[in-house]
């Protein structure tokens, strides 16, 4: 039997190793640009050839002649070594070398003076070879339409078969084992997906959405929070001439199989949930004008926790108790706008966004002792409607000169959480009735500036950015017999932020060499007042300034090896809803906690990364290191003469992580595509010792810990005859460090398959999550006093099927 089994794992693993993921290169294309003048008069010249060369055999490439004004741009040039010809009779003809790399689409070579001639130079050939296209190693890009085995499905869900992205158990995304990612949607912060956090990414459909671009070392253009770095999530939006659009279905089932039973005497689980999501794009062009609309809806039953977690303390008590939450989710989004190039130089886009998210959760929680005897059931009725709607408008204007831009935006999101809870709390001797409500409204404006100015060998970037945003919440208490809740917890809370910066950031190519070096000067003010009633916190806010330099420098060895090496400072500032003063009861005995004396997380970042091209494959690799200042985490402690437990953000000191990560992609055959992306670190926390000041004073001390993890992600891509794809992904994650504890080894096999039919107009797709129903997160977490195991058998396996068509 254990030969069977061995032989059985040999093969799994050996499937295994037969998957990747094909992440595909483009090919870097420019515009070289400058201004012809008489070398003695210093007037414009017109009507000047420009030609350009291959630098190794003066091959002509591309040729054009200036303009009135003496300016000139050659479009559409691949990257390589090139030789500029400016010529004109009885002008002495200019060489110059020009580099077209992969870091500017924009070139300007400058003003090029001729000088008069009394007779023709002979041509000069200067020796060089062309270089060969390679992608930039600070950014990655994934289709979603790649993505087979997560089609239909949530972005979260899309995200979590990317390399280098993971999903916690509580939906979070995580870069090289960090959660403090920042999320733009196209681009821009939004409440949409939470500022600093991934609050709605599980309900945003992964159909309404183009693409998703992770950035691991972003540079000072970017805002400065997010240490792990950048998911910025593209929406479709069609730019074809007349009237398009697609029209798409998709429905599915999850929670096929029970994974584990219910403790007795509570309502069932969710079972062989429905999911279905329509979809329609609409686009229209004509002239100048381009106009579009995005529409989705979603309908999403599924068992969103089902968690085991067994308590056991110092003085002999043990708990058992589960979690049992059936949630219904309805989530209609729609976005519009339009696109209008007012002149040759200037266009003006304008959008907007509007979604609405109901969510009715239905919990059960039961209590046991150590015996199985059950203490106590809390059932709970969350009704949550979630309201958004973002505004943006952009002008953008092109200058003479080819690639000298300067943008201008406005961004306006609006975000309302209101919250309805209502507990039963059934004890031995009586059930009491208890309900409160949350409203929430938050208001974010963003102005953003910026202007880029081309450079022979690269370019200069500077721009300013203001944010204004206020988050009013008011929350009312109506406790019913023998309430459990802490009713003088309520009131209202008011947080505001002003955010000012401004960056510089310059670029710089030569044919061997590569050079970014920038800087973001943020002044942040914080202020957050509270309820003077408030038992334990009262108003509190911080404010700083401080400089975020990034600088990336690179070497290429040749055309198909490159090193580079990054170093970025960056801040995590804490989130509205980490400082939340209401405690959150949707666990009646392990009770969140916000903290308003949270301060900001600075972190320090290093790489070296190395990446090689081949012909059907490549290979990237980096050695990081991180350094964290001030740590944000929770810390789960007790008081005395109680087992409630009280999950409450701190800083905890320094943290450290030291990996090193690889992605390998290659075409072994023309129909597939293989692919590894491995991530192994060093996560160390330092000793430290921080004070829960909710509900009453205590201190909680750790000592350093450490634990070396990281996640393996097999993914193969297959192209078969008849239109037909598929696509396998295997996900391995290692026993991870979190604050007083780890978590659990978890595993799980996706796979898809998708064909294209009606001459390519439409396609149908399959797939399923989760194949083997192996996915149950598992954590450990030590206290003074206690400790606890859980096991959260939440729905993992969902069956979907869909169909789109293009018209």
């Amino acid at each position: 039997m254990q030969k069977k089994n061995l032989q059985m794992q040999r093969m799994i693993f050996f499937l295994l190793l037969l998957t990747g993921l094909a992440i595909g290169a483009s090919a870097q294309q420019a515009t070289v640009s400058g201004m012809v003048k008489d070398a003695a008069t210093k007037e414009p010249m017109p009507f000047v050839n420009i030609s350009l060369r291959k630098a190794g055999d003066s091959t002509g490439i591309k040729g054009t002649i200036s303009g009135e004004q003496g300016r000139f741009q050659l479009s559409n040039v691949k990257e390589g070594s090139y030789l500029l010809l400016v010529s004109y009779m009885g002008y002495q003809p200019r060489y110059l070398p020009v580099r077209v790399g992969e870091l500017n689409n924009f070139l300007d070579v400058g003003a090029i003076d001729l000088a008069r001639a009394a007779k023709t130079l002979t041509e000069i050939t200067v020796a060089g070879k062309e270089a060969t296209v390679s992608p930039k190693m600070d950014k990655k890009t994934f289709s979603i339409a790649g993505n087979v085995s997560q089609a239909g499905g949530s972005v979260l869900a899309a995200m979590k078969n990317l390399p280098g992205v993971t999903v916690t158990q509580d939906g979070k995304i995580q870069l090289r084992g960090s959660d403090q990612v920042m999320v733009l949607i196209d681009g821009q912060q939004t409440a949409l997906t939470g500022f600093g956090g991934q609050s709605s990414l599980d309900n945003i459909p992964a159909s309404a959405i183009d693409r998703i671009e992770i950035i691991n070392n972003p540079s000072a253009r970017y805002d400065a929070n997010g240490n792990a770095g950048i998911v910025n999530i593209i929406y479709k939006k069609e730019k074809k001439e007349g009237f398009n659009g697609k029209v798409g279905l998709t429905s599915g089932l999850g929670a096929l199989w029970i994974k584990e039973q219910n403790y007795p005497g509570i309502r069932p689980q969710y079972q062989r949930t429905p999911k279905v999501n329509p979809s329609l794009g609409l686009n229209y062009l004509k002239g100048k004008v381009n106009l579009f609309v995005q529409g989705d809806y979603l309908l999403n039953k599924t068992l969103n926790k089902n968690e085991f977690v067994d308590r056991f303390y110092d003085d002999g008590t043990v708990v058992k108790q589960q979690t049992k939450r059936n949630r219904t989710t309805r989530v209609a989004t729609v976005k519009a706008g339009a696109d209008w190039a007012l002149s040759n130089q200037d266009n003006f886009s304008i959008s907007g966004l509007y979604s609405r998210e109901h969510i009715l959760d239905r919990g059960d929680e039961p209590f046991y002792n150590k015996d199985l005897q059950r203490q106590r059931l809390w059932q709970f009725l969350e009704d949550e409607v979630k309201t958004t709607f973002t505004a943006a408008s952009s002008w953008q204007h092109r200058f003479a000169q080819p690639g000298r831009v300067l943008n201008a935006g406005f961004n306006y999101t609006f975000h309302r959480e209101d919250e309805k809870y209502f507990f039963t709390n059934f004890m031995p001797a009586f059930t009491g009735l208890d309900s409160f409500k949350v409203l929430s409204d938050e208001r974010v404006a963003d102005f953003n500036l910026d202007y880029v100015q081309p450079l022979h060998y690269g370019r200069f970037e500077t721009g300013l950015k203001f944010r204004n945003r206020s988050i009013p919440v008011n929350m009312q208490f109506k406790p019913g017999e023998n309430s459990p809740l802490d009713v003088r917890a309520g009131g209202w809370a008011d947080y505001h932020e002003v955010i000012p910066a401004l960056y510089g950031n310059y670029i710089l190519e030569k044919e061997h060499w590569e050079m970014e070096a920038g800087l973001r000067v943020e002044y942040v003010k914080i202020d957050y007042k509270v309820n003077p009633d408030h038992p334990t916190y009262k108003s509190n806010g911080y404010e700083y300034t401080q400089p975020f330099p990034n600088v990336r420098l690179a070497y290429k060895l040749n055309d198909y090896n490159k090193f580079s090496l990054f170093y970025n400072r960056r801040v995590d500032r804490p989130n509205e809803g980490d400082i939340r003063i209401f405690p959150k009861y949707d666990d009646a005995e392990i009770i969140k906690v916000g903290n308003p004396g949270l301060r900001p997380q600075y972190t320090n970042s290093f790489e070296l990364a190395y990446k090689t091209d081949w012909n059907g494959g490549y290979l990237s690799a980096s050695v990081y290191h991180k350094r964290m200042d001030a740590t944000i985490t929770r810390i789960a402690s007790t008081v005395p003469g109680s087992t409630l437990i009280y999950n409450i953000f701190q800083n905890a000191g320094k943290s450290y992580s030291t990996g090193v990560e690889m992605l390998f992609s290659h075409r072994v055959t023309p129909w597939a595509t293989l692919g590894l992306n491995l991530n192994g670190y060093q996560h160390i926390m330092d000793s430290f010792s921080v004070v829960n000041l909710y509900p009453v004073p205590n201190t909680f001390s750790a000592g350093r810990e450490s634990i070396f993890s990281g996640n393996v992600k097999l993914n193969g891509a297959f192209h078969f005859p008849h239109s037909l794809e598929g696509q396998l992904t295997a996900i391995y994650q290692a026993p991870d460090l979190v604050p007083q504890g780890k978590t659990y080894a978890r595993f799980s096999i996706d796979m898809g398959v998708k064909k294209g039919v009606q001459h390519g107009r439409g396609e149908v797709f399959a797939n399923v999550t989760d194949v083997a129903n192996t996915l149950a997160p598992k954590k450990e977490v030590n206290g003074n006093g206690f400790h606890y195991v859980s096991t959260d058998y939440y729905e993992t396996q969902v069956l979907r099927v869909g169909y789109s068509y293009k018209f």
